[in-house]
């Protein structure tokens, strides 16, 4: 059976222009073509007509670049809506908490759920963790997420691709299926 055969849904968390101040989140963002590939993602779910659900990030912090006062709150161009496609606002790292995601999943019978977006080891790492908690069938895209350099508790830095690589790790085989672009399209 495919991924169009389960209508899975396509999640994209956080692609907002916020995140192109690479400084402001830690710098050095690995994945460059993250954004690239998810909109590769989106135009194939567009042409199979299967459900896409858009996560943005509306932070607290009056001085965030993702508060919605802010233009950095803006989704990026590779990944705007369209006509149809839900817009989902969350204030926290799940798109689960405080929003109506999972009963319009659950409305829709939707059981098996596509996973992009920014950033790797925050939102797109909660979500995925709740959604597989819920009993979703999780596909997690590996090179359709991208994450910044990280201070450890002791000042250390930990490189981008290394924070990425654990979190994608962290998540394979227990919350999610971890795999790239390429090998989800197979499996469409």
């Amino acid at each position: 059976m495919t991924l169009k055969d389960l209508n899975t849904a396509l999640i994209i968390i956080d692609v907002q222009k916020g995140f192109d101040d690479e400084e402001y989140w830690g710098g050095n963002r690995n994945n460059k073509s993250a954004e690239t590939n998810i909109a590769q993602l989106l135009e194939q779910w567009r042409t199979l007509k299967l459900p896409v659900f858009h996560i943005v990030h509306s932070s607290l912090e009056p001085k965030s670049k993702l508060h919605a006062s802010h233009p950095g709150f803006e989704i990026k161009d590779a990944a705007k809506p369209i006509a149809g496609e839900p817009v989902i606002t969350k204030n926290v790292n799940s798109a689960f908490i405080g929003t109506n995601l999972k009963e319009r999943l659950d409305d829709l019978k939707i059981k098996t759920l596509v996973i992009t977006g920014l950033t790797t080891n925050h939102c797109v790492s909660t979500t995925t963790r709740m959604a597989g908690n819920f009993g979703f069938d999780v596909y997690l895209v590996s090179d359709a997420t991208a994450t910044f350099d990280r201070i450890g508790i002791n000042g250390e830095k930990y490189d981008s691709e290394l924070v990425h690589q654990i979190s994608l790790a962290s998540l394979h085989k227990e919350f999610a299926e971890v795999m790239d672009t390429e090998r989800l399209l197979e499996l469409v």
